[in-house]
């Protein structure tokens, strides 16, 4: 059986939207894009890229497939995110979604995303990793399928966008792993759950 382990940017206030940059995810009217960006240093590019470097394969939501295509697909810059993004199994959970060709290495996962992504963790093969994919994660924690969260807390509030849990979220345990506080004030903290 395969394990899940979700990594997620987030606020002090539990927002999760638009991390990367600007342009990332303006739903809702969020004007606070790229704030994941003001607290990087080089003690969360190593804790980063420790997620990076072990055998797994990727599973993103829909949106989240179709931005990281944009950012990731068509570089060629050496650096060795950009070679492992492209090289990784990378499934797509999506009901809208007729072909997942846009993107070397992608596997469409059709239907309902909990029903096929419990039918894949199930099976033999490498651990699957989520980066963002809120949507997803909300879904797939209901459903108790989450076995691990690196949550990459930033010293900051937003007051306003999508937040990790919203609505009720089942009662689930977790037990702190480790956790690294950069230099900026970030706290990497692993958990699995209990």
């Amino acid at each position: 059986m395969r394990s899940i382990t979700v990594t997620m940017n987030i606020s002090l206030d539990g927002v999760v939207q638009g991390p990367g940059r600007p342009d990332e995810d303006t739903r809702g009217g969020f004007t606070h894009g790229g704030w994941g960006a003001w607290h990087q240093d080089e003690v969360l590019a190593q804790e980063m890229a420790k997620g990076m470097s072990g055998p797994g394969d990727m599973l993103l939501g829909r949106r989240t497939w179709q931005d990281f295509i944009t950012v990731w697909a068509h570089r060629e810059d050496g650096n060795p995110y950009t070679a492992r993004m492209n090289a990784v199994t990378k499934y797509v959970a999506s009901a809208t979604l007729d072909d997942a060709s846009a993107w070397q290495n992608s596997v469409l996962l059709r239907g309902d995303a909990t029903r096929t992504i419990a039918e894949l963790k199930a099976r033999d093969g490498n651990d699957l990793s989520i980066i963002g994919s809120s949507a997803l994660v909300r879904s797939l924690h209901a459903a108790d399928l989450i076995d691990h969260y690196t949550l990459v807390v930033h010293p900051l509030t937003l007051g306003s966008g999508t937040r990790m849990f919203e609505g009720p979220a089942p009662l689930t345990q977790y037990r702190l792993t480790s956790s690294v506080t950069t230099t900026k004030g970030v706290i990497v903290a692993h958990y699995d759950r209990r």
